[in-house]
């Protein structure tokens, strides 16, 4: 992928991850569509891109309705015909025990992470098809690989997204649409502060472990090395990914840290 004159779609792009990825884009002078349910954060992002000297274009939206996603989507490709990339980062996490966790919560962190991720690809995929091709990435986690404490319902959305997106390019690979699965780790983000708690409500702060982790900017970078390198999976992050090849080759060396690690 060569980002040069090209059109990217980029959910969440108020802040954090998908503000970062869409300002190292628009470096590359490409025309880009920002989304998110942040009105005034997606103000200051397309700032950033027009003074990058890109075009760019904003859609307040909110990755629970799904109706606003059909509708955004319609008018999104009416007005800019082609999409080349379709990069999503917006998401809620959460901050409970299974056991305190009504399933009200489980519910809406799946529609969000889940269902509008892919409410949104079907609405975008027909059109990449019919212009001979496209790039889909879409953001999982470290714990998209595997389970861990107070993520319950947050591992289990991005664990969906592999299965959903694995079957999405091995269907449509003979439409060249190529998928990138994003696997971050400890991103310095506000992902955690609007996690959702036992109650339903914002967590309020960042995690420890969090704020000790690469800056957006860096992974801004990693991300778009392996966009272009158009890699199924893109790992983000500093030495916490190393819990990946733990889980893979010393699984009981996981299950221990898994009980045992501060989930923060």
């Amino acid at each position: 992928m060569n980002f040069n004159n090209k059109t990217f779609w980029i959910t969440g792009a108020a802040s954090g991850m998908g503000r970062s990825v869409a300002v190292e884009i628009s470096k590359s002078k490409a025309r880009l569509v920002i989304s998110d349910r942040d009105a005034a954060g997606l103000i200051e992002t397309a700032s950033i891109i027009k003074s990058n000297g890109s075009e760019v274009i904003s859609e307040v939206l909110d990755m629970s309705d799904n109706t606003s996603i059909n509708l955004t989507a319609r008018k999104v490709l009416q007005e800019v015909v082609k999409i080349d990339g379709l990069y999503q980062f917006a998401g809620i996490s959460q901050r409970s025990l299974v056991v305190d966790t009504p399933i009200e919560n489980d519910r809406k962190i799946m529609e969000i992470n889940f269902f509008g991720v892919i409410a949104l690809a079907k609405a975008v995929l027909p059109s990449m098809i019919a212009q001979g091709g496209g790039q889909m990435a879409v953001t999982s986690s470290l714990v998209g690989k595997f389970g861990f404490p107070y993520r319950s319902a947050y591992s289990a959305s991005k664990h969906a997204l592999h299965g959903y997106f694995e079957s999405l390019m091995a269907e449509n690979e003979k439409h060249n649409i190529r998928v990138s699965i994003l696997i971050p780790g400890r991103i310095q983000t506000n992902i955690s502060k609007f996690a959702l708690d036992k109650e339903g409500r914002e967590y309020g702060k960042m995690d420890a472990g969090q704020a000790n982790g690469i800056t957006a900017e860096k992974a801004a970078r990693q991300i778009c090395r392996g966009l272009r390198r158009e890699k199924k999976e893109v790992l983000v992050g500093g030495k916490e990914l190393l819990m990946l090849y733990i889980r893979r080759f010393l699984p009981s060396l996981y299950y221990k840290l898994a009980v045992n690690l501060k989930p923060t």
